[in-house]
């Protein structure tokens, strides 16, 4: 019965409910739940893999030039970077408010870097 619904699953592209049922069954843990918390767990898990794999998705497809973060970010004083204004950029409540991004600089100073930093904390 249980394989039949684990196949449904994945035929279905239920990836998350597959994986989470899959690992109820094998640890046993089925008696635990009541039938509307292992409901739940299983939508909970779906929702969660679908917005995992929107953002991995988005990811993919902004076609960043640099695995970048905002903590990585080198604040030499010779590159004349303004670290308040990095931290304010990284909460990206300019998306919010529809405005644009424009970083400018001499070459090699990180604009790209930064770029990409701020684009994966969005």
């Amino acid at each position: 019965m249980n394989t039949n619904t684990l196949d449904k699953m994945r035929k279905l592209k239920f990836f998350g409910m597959y994986h989470a049922f899959q690992s109820t069954l094998e640890t046993g843990k089925t008696e635990d739940y009541t039938a509307d918390e292992l409901l739940a767990h299983l939508v909970d898990a779906e929702w969660d893999d679908r917005h995992n794999r929107r953002i991995e998705r988005q990811i993919y497809y902004a076609k960043f030039r640099y695995k970048a973060s905002v903590e990585d970010v080198h604040y030499h004083a010779d590159r004349s970077i303004d670290r308040n204004q990095i931290m304010r950029l990284a909460d990206c409540t300019f998306i919010e408010r529809n405005e644009n991004l424009l970083i400018t600089g001499s070459t090699g100073i990180g604009k790209s870097y930064i770029a990409s930093a701020i684009g994966y904390q969005a």
